[in-house]
């Protein structure tokens, strides 16, 4: 069996997903080895894994899309955050490699720079990405805004418009940045990417965590890229007493692990649904750890008054909740979205930035659930959309469906060895 180094963007939100990949790759006798963020590095160690912690400058980077006044500008954000942490996470992606002498490499897609030094270090290496990433497909709209598909000629018009619009001016920014890393790293030998698809598909393998008919087809993406199902981790731990012994149906609300100013969508929650017949579970995961840098949502007692249907939770493994769940309201985040519906739970999406309003995009495409805008959200227009997204379930359960077909970590690890074996 071989050895297998895997990296990770500094965010629990892209680490929870790839733990399947991981678990897998151990069970069928693979010696796995993580580098991910530091206070989780105890819990993969518990789990199995030998881990590590990246680079803390990585961490030092705060991811500032949230403060975007559009798509455009949240994309270019990231751009700027992603280059950043690159000049940290290659040399670190290259001092794992020194200490642990790895014969495959599984790298996070947000990790620009430990991508090129993949590249760069003749193994055999895949990305990994937990959310769709931003590759052109015919009749697929520009990634960013979150448009729905639109067919026939003004489809096609309308896709060119705004991908000049979205894509091309992100790929201006961001392609002298990479280009510049990729010469940069390599002393000139790698050569440049001439648009985002090449730069996020430098890798042979691609594995995606989602499917169809959550995800739109995409029959002309080619045999690397790999759309396996959603892939769902939590850490394990005892079913509190609360929710076990609750029998009233359960509104799961989400929140950002990686800080983004969501918390408006808890306040909504609070005075929308107190009323309600369901028991409400909000989850502030960025009110203490969050990710990477120093934003921070407020703690469960900034919320002032919390009706007596409600809790707070910072952190409640969400599939515990999900098993009793009649609908989730979340901040379109894709793990967090893709659990609920993986347990045909439907879902109400609020969309605040990042890839989200192309996870609600995807949502309604879907018919599992609702989607209601932010500039909109009201607790009156929420309470609305949860009741609208329980006659969603259907839709919901056919994504479960969906996912389930598509392989999982099974087919995922399939594809590893298949490298492997290649090499």
């Amino acid at each position: 069996m071989s050895t297998v180094l895997a990296y990770t963007s500094p965010a629990i939100g892209h680490l929870f997903p790839m733990v399947p990949l991981l678990q897998e790759l151990k069970d069928r006798g693979h010696d796995v080895h993580v580098r991910t963020l530091r206070r989780q590095v105890p819990l993969l160690k518990g789990t199995g894994f030998h881990a590590g912690s990246v680079d803390e400058r990585i961490l030092a980077v705060e991811a500032t899309d949230y403060r975007a006044r559009n798509a455009k500008a949240a994309l270019a954000s990231s751009v700027e955050t992603f280059t950043a942490r690159a000049r940290f996470d290659a040399p670190d992606l290259q001092k794992a490699i020194d200490e642990v002498g790895p014969e495959l490499l599984l790298i996070d897609i947000n990790s620009w720079g430990a991508r090129i030094q993949a590249e760069l270090s003749g193994l055999p290496w895949a990305t990994f990405s937990p959310y769709t990433p931003p590759l052109q497909s015919r009749g697929t709209p520009p990634f960013g805004p979150g448009l729905a598909p639109m067919s026939g000629p003004l489809g096609r018009a309308r896709d060119a418009v705004a991908r000049r619009l979205v894509i091309g001016a992100v790929e201006k920014l961001m392609l002298p940045r990479i280009n510049a890393l990729r010469s940069e790293l390599s002393a000139g030998t790698l050569p440049p990417v001439s648009g985002a698809d090449e730069m996020f598909r430098t890798a042979p393998l691609l594995l995606v965590a989602t499917s169809e008919p959550f995800e739109y087809p995409h029959p002309d993406w080619g045999p690397d890229v790999r759309m396996i199902g959603a892939l769902g981790w939590e850490p394990s731990t005892e079913t509190p007493a609360w929710l076990r012994d609750d029998q009233t149906p359960v509104v799961l609300v989400t929140t950002s692990s990686e800080y983004q100013a969501d918390e408006a969508l808890v306040r909504a929650a609070l005075a929308g649904l107190a009323a309600e017949p369901f028991t409400v579970v909000a989850t502030l995961p960025a009110a203490d750890a969050g990710s990477a840098g120093s934003g921070r949502a407020p703690r469960s007692d900034g919320f002032g008054p919390v009706p007596a249907n409600v809790r707070l939770e910072h952190f409640v493994p969400h599939g515990q909740v999900l098993d009793h769940a009649a609908v989730a309201v979340t901040h379109g985040g894709m793990g967090a979205t893709q659990k609920a519906l993986s347990k045909g739970v439907p879902v109400v999406v609020v969309p605040f930035g990042r890839d989200q309003h192309e996870v609600a995009a995807r949502v309604v495409a879907a018919d599992a659930g609702v989607r209601l805008s932010r500039k909109h959200l009201t607790a009156e227009r929420l309470r609305a959309a949860v009741h609208e997204a329980r006659t969603k379930a259907p839709g919901a359960r056919r994504v479960a469906e969906g996912y389930a077909a598509a392989g999982g970590a099974a087919a995922g690890v399939d594809a590893l060895e298949e490298l492997l074996r290649l090499d």
